[in-house]
């Protein structure tokens, strides 16, 4: 049979044409995906379930994890919130872009009227998130993006609000880096109205997060951006979760004597036992469910990458003395690991569940949710992060330093210094008398054995690698303090250890005793409704 006479050419056109308009459609029908990014307020690698806690749950949050690529190695880019925050909206480290403590700290001269007895006046920093700056709700807009806040803010007063920056939407975020009401209505909150007494803040923030994804059309893209007030203190729980986590301690034999030891300036938590502050957490998570179902219930989940981190580590000292980073060492405000190593889990649809050894910092948010997004706009400010794309889709990406900048002391005990991390090796600078601090984090992930003086060549170069830098960024650094008195000094440490340590002992048995009641109502929780 002669198959060219059986040869149709109008069938072909008409073939081609269905295949041509099938590839228009598909191509008409590509998405940019949707962003959920879930950060949480002084939450530290160790307060998660599935990062090693065995006292608090979180089985909201682990189950992002299990579905996610996580990064092990994952950092703030700061020990505290305002400069880890800047650093997620610019995709610059806190050297470049100058804010470098939290917004409302003093500094200077001004620093001695909080009589902390320090012997340096810490540097002044930015005040504000920079106006001139592109920042990561402005770049997704250039894709047609819709932008949503709730929550903490604190990256400036008015005039300097999220609407300022980009957000079509705000829900709660000012200039306040605590809960001014607490984490029960009435929340004292400009930007966030009052429904009911005794409303819980974190499913509030959440609520408003999954009702503004209920409101969005199905063709447009959106960046959901659920900044939590919590775990910051003042730390606060219903009575409910407070029994239940009281008991759990007891069972786990927590509740025992001696809860604090010394750190170099200030007591520091031995191991996470408060009930309070764990009923905070699951609160949180309870949160974090709210937002991940209605994501499942709209069909959203198939086409919006998730992302879930901290601004800095949890709070061991200082504050409310809430957490423990054991095995790491410090907490938030503090140099050391626990200052700044935090959950950093990215999940996004068809991306199988891996676990990347791999330093990164939350000033690679900016450029990995921009490649994404296929923004091609180039920022205003010089990038420091990087796409971690390749990354999550098994390439590889060039070994470089990360370095942190705080020329400040923390409330919670840290000391004005610099860091750099360059593969296995951190080195801290210490900016009251110059000295060096080295540390293989491969052989001592607790930071327990300072090796620099056995390893000072080694030491001395990463020092010029992180003082090139710094001086490239033009950083500011403290001053010596002409009126530092070492007698003041001696008395006020002498005060932590005699005075403060003792009244925290007292405050941590209370919390797990079987009639701890913190007030009448359990901060506001207790509203009796008609």
């Amino acid at each position: 049979m002669n198959s060219r006479k059986n040869f149709n050419p109008g069938l072909l056109v008409f073939g081609l044409c269905c295949s041509l308009a099938f590839l228009f459609q598909n191509c008409q029908k590509e998405e940019k995906p949707n962003f959920l990014f879930i950060l949480v307020d002084d939450l530290g690698y160790p307060d998660l379930s599935c990062t090693g806690s065995s006292y608090y749950e979180t089985p909201n949050v682990d189950a992002i994890a299990k579905n996610a690529v996580v990064f092990s190695q994952g950092y703030a880019a700061s020990r505290v919130c305002s400069p880890s925050r800047a650093s997620i909206m610019t995709g610059q480290l806190t050297a470049s872009h100058g804010i470098t403590n939290w917004i409302g700290e003093k500094s200077g001269m001004d620093w001695r009227s909080l009589g902390r007895q320090s012997k340096s006046l810490p540097a002044d920093y930015v005040h504000s998130l920079p106006k001139e700056y592109s920042i990561l709700p402005e770049l997704l807009k250039t894709q047609g993006y819709t932008t949503f806040f709730a929550g903490k803010w604190h990256l400036g007063d008015e005039g300097s609000y999220p609407e300022d920056h980009g957000f079509d939407i705000n829900k709660g975020g000012f200039e306040k880096g605590s809960p001014a009401g607490g984490y029960f209505a009435p929340f004292n909150n400009p930007k966030l109205e009052n429904h009911e007494g005794g409303e819980n803040l974190s499913l509030r923030l959440a609520n408003e997060t999954a009702n503004f994804l209920e409101s969005q059309p199905k063709d447009k893209p959106f960046l959901a951006y659920l900044a939590f007030y919590a775990v910051h203190g003042p730390i606060q729980t219903t009575a409910a979760k407070w029994k239940k986590y009281r008991d759990k301690a007891e069972e786990q034999g927590l509740n025992t004597a001696n809860g604090f030891e010394m750190e170099r300036l200030l007591p520091i938590r031995k191991a996470q036992d408060n009930p309070v502050y764990a009923g905070l957490v699951e609160t949180m998570d309870d949160a974090v469910g709210i937002v991940m179902q209605k994501l499942k219930e709209l069909g959203l989940d198939k086409n919006t990458i998730v992302i879930f981190t901290s601004d800095n580590g949890g709070v061991a000292s200082g504050d409310a003395y809430s957490s423990s980073m054991s095995p790491l060492r410090g907490g938030k405000g503090y140099q050391w690991e626990g200052g700044t190593r935090v959950p950093f889990f990215v999940s996004i649809p068809g991306v199988s569940s891996k676990t990347i050894d791999f330093p990164v910092t939350g000033a690679d948010f900016l450029p990995t949710l921009a490649d994404y997004a296929g923004v091609t706009q180039k920022p205003f400010q010089q990038i420091d992060g990087e796409s971690l794309r390749p990354l999550i889709e098994g390439k590889s990406l060039e070994n470089r330093a990360l370095y942190w900048h705080y020329p400040h002391y923390g409330n919670q005990g840290g000391e004005p210094s610099s860091v750099i991390l360059k593969g296995e090796w951190k080195l801290i600078h210490y900016y009251e008398d110059g000295r060096n601090e080295l540390y293989n984090l491969s052989e001592d992930p607790s930071e327990k054995i300072n090796i620099y003086p056995e390893n000072e060549e080694q030491g001395e170069k990463l020092y010029q690698e992180l003082k090139t830098w710094l001086d490239s960024r033009h950083a500011l650094y403290p001053q010596p303090d002409p009126e530092f008195s070492e007698k003041k000094f001696t008395e006020w440490r002498e005060n932590m250890v005699n005075k403060k340590m003792p009244q925290l002992e007292k405050q941590r048995e209370s919390m797990l005793s079987n009639d701890y009641t913190p007030n009448k109502d359990w901060w506001g929780s207790q509203v009796t409704r008609d």
